[in-house]
């Protein structure tokens, strides 16, 4: 586990096809019930995938796995932005 907030939790995850780690974004299962979370959650995953920074991670797909949704990124290290911050 990378982090976590009240929408969900990130975790460090391997591409076991293209051999490289990952953060996978996981919004929580309470909140996939509400239409209005979950448009918000695609609407986050194709904004940030829309994005080409070297400041903004990538995000490689959006997926929803045993119903669960999910917005695979690049994973950075280094910590968190807060960490940076402070």
């Amino acid at each position: 586990e990378l982090g976590r907030g009240s929408m969900g939790v990130v975790y460090l995850a391997e591409d076991v096809t293209l051999r490289r780690d990952v953060a996978l974004k996981i919004l929580n299962t309470s909140l996939t019930a509400d239409p209005q979370f979950e448009e918000w959650f695609r609407r986050e995953a194709r904004s940030v995938a829309s994005i080409y920074h070297p400041g903004i991670v990538r995000v490689h797909a959006f997926d929803e796995i045993d119903d669960h949704l999910l917005i695979d990124m690049e994973y950075v290290e280094g910590g968190s932005l807060a960490d940076v911050l402070n």
